[in-house]
C-alpha cells in the first residue's frame, strides 16, 4: 500500500469520526423529545389513584428549558377517570438571573391551567392506593428536577364541584394570575419571610379575588403570613350551594369575605369574615313550604343585619397547632350580635393577625409542651423510684423471713 493511499484513508477516518459524532448527537436532539414525553408519560400513569398523560414536548437547549404541552390528570375511581388538572402548556426553565448568585434553580410559567376539585370523586375510595404527599413530591421532583424558585400561572382555573347536589353545585375562580418569586430563597430577604406571593381572579358572581402575603417553603412545615379579600360577588351565584345546604336562595344581595392567616413553626392563627350586603331572599318559584322557611330565616336575617349598612356579617376566629386547630363558636356567635347592634364590620381585611403573634405564640405553644413532658418525665422517674423501693422492701422482708426460718 502506497503512502498516499495511507494518507487518504487516515484523511477519510479523520472526518469520518467528527461526522458520526454529529450524526448521533443530532439523532439524540431529535429523539430527545419523545425520550422526555415518555418519562413524563411513566411518570403521571404511576401517581396512585390517578392516570394523565401529556401530548408532546418541544425542547430549547440553548436557555435550558422544555414546554409541556396538553398535560392531564384524571382521578381514577372504581368505574371511571374525571378530570383533575388539565395544564394546556407549562414552560419549565433553569432561572438565568440566579446563577449568578451561584444556584441552579427553575422557573415554571403556566397558562391556563385548570384544577378541578369534584367533591364525591375525591372523598370515594379507589381501586387504588390513594396518592400520598411523598408519591406528589416524587413525582414533581421526577419532572422537574431542579428545586422551583419562581412560579407563574396566567389565565388559570379553580373549580369546586358537587354532582350529588340538585342542582349541581359548581363555585369557580376564573382569569387566575399568580405570581411567587424567591421560594428556594436565592435571593436573602430580610425576615423569615423570603418569598412574595400574588394572585387575583374573578369569582363566581363576577366577583374580585385578591391573595397577597409572604411565604417561607424551605420549612418542612412552611411559615406564612397571608392575607384574602373577595369583594363583588353576587349573592345568586350561591342559590345552588344555600338551596342544597340551608333550604334557601337569595333574589339579590352582594357576597363578601375576608380572610387572614398566619403560620409560624406550625402553629396557626387566622380568622375568616364573611359578609352580605343588601340581600333579599325568596324566590317567586318557590313553594309554600320554601317561601315559609326563607321568610322564618328572613326574619332572624333582619334581627341580625346592621340596618345602617344593610349588612349581615360575622368573624369566625381559629387558632391552634395545625394537628389540632380550634374554631371560636362563642366569638363567632357574639361577632354576629357585634356586627348588627354594636360596629358594622368594614369590607376590607381588618390587619389584626400579625405573623409575630403566630411566631410567638408557637414558641409559648412548644414551651409549654417541654413543661409538660418534663413534667411527664418527673412524674415516670418518681414511679420507678417507688418500684424501686418497693421491690427493696419486699426483698428485705423476704431475706429476714428467710433468715427466722
Amino acid at each position: 500500500m502506497g503512502t498516499k493511499t495511507r494518507r487518504s484513508i487516515y484523511k477519510k477516518k479523520r472526518y469520518t469520526i467528527p461526522i458520526i459524532i454529529v450524526v448521533l448527537l443530532v439523532a439524540f436532539r431529535i429523539y430527545l423529545p419523545t425520550l422526555v414525553k415518555n418519562n413524563i408519560n411513566k411518570i403521571l400513569a404511576d401517581i396512585p389513584g390517578y392516570y394523565g398523560q401529556i401530548e408532546d414536548v418541544d425542547i430549547s437547549l440553548i436557555r435550558g428549558a422544555y414546554v409541556v404541552n396538553g398535560m392531564y390528570l384524571n382521578k381514577v375511581n372504581a368505574k371511571t377517570q374525571v378530570p383533575f388538572l388539565n395544564f394546556p402548556k407549562s414552560d419549565i426553565s433553569i432561572e438565568w438571573k440566579s446563577l449568578f448568585k451561584g444556584r441552579i434553580v427553575s422557573e415554571i410559567i403556566m397558562t391556563s391551567p385548570e384544577v378541578i376539585y369534584i367533591f364525591e370523586d375525591q372523598q370515594a375510595p379507589t381501586d387504588e392506593k390513594t396518592a400520598d404527599v411523598d408519591d406528589w413530591t416524587k413525582a414533581l421532583t421526577e419532572i422537574v428536577p431542579i428545586d422551583i424558585n419562581h412560579f407563574e400561572v396566567h389565565d388559570g382555573k379553580i373549580a369546586f364541584v358537587q354532582l350529588q347536589a340538585d342542582p349541581n353545585i359548581d363555585l369557580n375562580i376564573d382569569n387566575i394570575e399568580l405570581y411567587a418569586d424567591n421560594l428556594r430563597n436565592v435571593k436573602s430577604a430580610q425576615g423569615t419571610l423570603p418569598s412574595p406571593i400574588h394572585a387575583s381572579g374573578v369569582t363566581f358572581g363576577d366577583g374580585n379575588m385578591t391573595l397577597d402575603g409572604k411565604i417561607n417553603l424551605i420549612k418542612e412545615i412552611p411559615d406564612m403570613d397571608l392575607e384574602f379579600a373577595l369583594k363583588g360577588s353576587n349573592a345568586t351565584a350561591l342559590n345552588d350551594m344555600t338551596r342544597h345546604y340551608a333550604g334557601i336562595d337569595f333574589e339579590k344581595g352582594t357576597f363578601e369575605l375576608y380572610s387572614e392567616v398566619a403560620i409560624a413553626d406550625g402553629y396557626l392563627q387566622g380568622y375568616i369574615k364573611p359578609m352580605l350586603t343588601d340581600s333579599k331572599l325568596i324566590g317567586k318559584e318557590d313553594g309554600f313550604l320554601g317561601v315559609l322557611w326563607e321568610g322564618f330565616v328572613g326574619f332572624f336575617k333582619f334581627i341580625l343585619k346592621n340596618q345602617t349598612t344593610d349588612t349581615l356579617a360575622t368573624k369566625v376566629p381559629f387558632e391552634g397547632d395545625l394537628n389540632n386547630v380550634e374554631t371560636g363558636v362563642w366569638p363567632t356567635v357574639i361577632n354576629i350580635f357585634g356586627n348588627a347592634w354594636i360596629k358594622a364590620f368594614t369590607g376590607e381585611v381588618d390587619g389584626d393577625i400579625d405573623f409575630k403573634d403566630a411566631f410567638e405564640k408557637a414558641k409559648d405553644d412548644a414551651n409549654k409542651a417541654s413543661e409538660k413532658e418534663k413534667r411527664k418525665e418527673k412524674r415516670q422517674e418518681k414511679k420507678e423510684a417507688r418500684k424501686e423501693r418497693r421491690e427493696e422492701r419486699k426483698a428485705k422482708q423476704q431475706s429476714e423471713k428467710e433468715t427466722t426460718d
